[in-house]
């Protein structure tokens, strides 16, 4: 910061050595990265990307997907719009691929396919309405719709039925970039090394609090979106001193083994909650991978009933008595979401599951 701070017209050599960095991570084809300064910028720019390189407006979005707070971004945003203005001509709504309590669950012998199968049938509606699809837009691992970890073989299925129809795949990667799922940089590759999406937006953790997100996406879509001869510009983005604080991060991320450190830990705190799990009626469900973990609460196992007022006691309990700071997530707010720092360890792990267990003990004893 002391050294130079320019606007993005100015050359340097930062935003270059950034760019290489994050394509070293990411399939060959994403090799062109748009540099901005929020995840909602970067999704709304995906937005437009994929609008402008289809010639289609129309989008599927996920079940309670929440893509960011601006005006475009609320409308693709099921968790929000619900509660605003409502659902656009133009936003198709997808289930949520939720294994636990959507409509295909563990015991379906291929999930994947079969909700996969949901987003095709989709697309045929619209086409029925005389509509055209320029984008399926969702999380790698859907996160405000609960910890929700998607079954295999999803994305690459929906992405077939998406290019078929002349759209592109995004995946938003702002919440689960970065190493947090740990045995993989990005969660989309949790899905297998055949899939790759068309576009790919990233941001929260990029700069470690610093404003600083991203899109990678193909000479193809980037090329369209430059053909309309409107030029592209951003004051900010990818200028000297955020490419050297994302520089840092990754350097941080891979002498500090974080991914290695989400794995162990993410594993650890794991199977501790399901051992919580044999002791606690309340816990319907314990789900994740890496640091992204989920805890569902419910009154019931085998009605699912989601105990809403039970995990925001939990939440408060764990803030008020332990100095712990979890929030809830998914569509009835009954799963606490586990998504800390990279740098957790063991020992915070066994303390927060310690804390956990003692709640819902004195829950327990007082019928809560």
């Amino acid at each position: 910061m002391d050294l130079l701070n320019t606007n993005a017209r100015f050359l340097h050599d930062n935003i270059v050595m950034y760019a290489e960095r994050l394509a070293a991570t990411l399939p060959e084809k994403l090799c062109v990265f748009y540099f901005v300064n929020s995840g909602s910028e970067a999704n709304d720019l995906a937005l437009r990307l994929a609008q402008q390189y289809t010639q289609h407006e129309d989008v599927i979005v996920l079940d309670h997907a929440y893509h960011g707070h601006l005006m475009s971004l609320i409308d693709i945003s099921p968790y929000k719009f619900r509660k605003l203005a409502g659902q656009k001509e133009w936003v198709h709504v997808a289930p949520l691929p939720d294994t636990y309590r959507g409509i295909y669950r563990e015991d379906h012998p291929n999930p994947g396919e079969a909700y996969a199968d949901t987003v095709k049938d989709l697309i045929e509606e619209v086409h029925r309405k005389g509509r055209k699809i320029s984008a399926f837009f969702a999380e790698s691992l859907p996160s405000v719709g609960g910890q929700i970890i998607l079954p295999q073989g999803y994305s690459t299925n929906v992405a077939e039925y998406v290019r078929s129809a002349g759209g592109v795949f995004v995946a938003d990667e702002v919440q689960t970039g970065f190493g947090r799922v740990g045995s993989h940089f990005w969660a989309f590759q949790l899905q297998g090394e055949g899939f790759c999406p068309d576009i790919v937006t990233m941001g929260k953790p990029m700069g470690n609090g610093h404003p600083l997100a991203c899109v990678a996406t193909t000479v193809e879509i980037a090329g369209a979106f430059t053909a309309n001869r409107v030029e592209y510009f951003n004051t900010f983005g990818g200028n000297p001193v955020s490419c050297a604080i994302g520089l840092a991060v990754l350097d941080v991320i891979e002498k500090e083994d974080l991914r290695g450190n989400a794995t162990r830990v993410g594993a650890h705190l794991k199977d501790l909650l399901s051992q919580l799990q044999t002791r606690h009626q309340i816990i319907g469900d314990v789900r994740g991978v890496g640091l992204f973990v989920g805890l569902e609460l419910v009154t019931d196992r085998e009605q699912k009933t989601p105990a809403t007022e039970a995990a925001a006691l939990v939440v408060k309990r764990l803030k008020e008595d332990d100095n712990i700071c979890v929030s809830t997530d998914g569509p009835w707010e009954n799963v606490v979401k586990f998504k800390p720092p990279m740098c957790f360890t063991m020992e915070d792990a066994e303390l927060a599951v310690k804390s956990i267990d003692r709640i819902l003990i004195d829950m327990e004893a007082s019928d809560i």
